[in-house]
């Protein structure tokens, strides 16, 4: 039932005008909804709901993420519309944030305005490093 259900993704903010920028603007999601309650974004064929909250506590690992074709390229598209990527100490990252996994997929990190982690992910195997 659920394995072709399309899945709608969560996060919160509490700072609903600065998310809306970030999503729609620096992001480029498709803004569908804006209540009191949420702001709705499309992504893909995902939909991605914030929720409006009083106080957000923002979870130590990432809450949203994306996969892409071309990391560097997602990087730097999103760098130029001034998201900050994340860069962790005893991680081996390079100088764009991105960190290679022992498959070889590539991850990089970034906050939206509430302090929500967020990912971009390229597939990859062991055989493309």
């Amino acid at each position: 039932m659920l394995n072709t259900a399309n899945i709608v993704g969560f996060a919160a903010t509490a700072k609903p005008t600065e998310a809306r920028q970030f999503y729609q603007q620096s992001l480029g999601l498709e803004l569908i909804e804006e209540s009191p309650f949420a702001l709705v974004f499309r992504s893909g064929n995902t939909t991605v709901r914030i929720q409006i909250v009083p106080t957000v506590i923002s979870p130590p690992y990432t809450s949203l993420g994306w996969e892409v074709p071309d990391i560097t390229a997602a990087v730097q598209q999103l760098v130029s519309r001034g998201v900050e990527f994340q860069l962790f100490e005893g991680l081996p990252q390079n100088d764009d944030g991105i960190w290679r996994t022992p498959d070889g997929a590539q991850i990089a990190w970034f906050l939206d305005p509430d302090g929500n982690t967020l990912s971009l992910t390229e597939h990859g195997s062991k055989s493309s490093s």
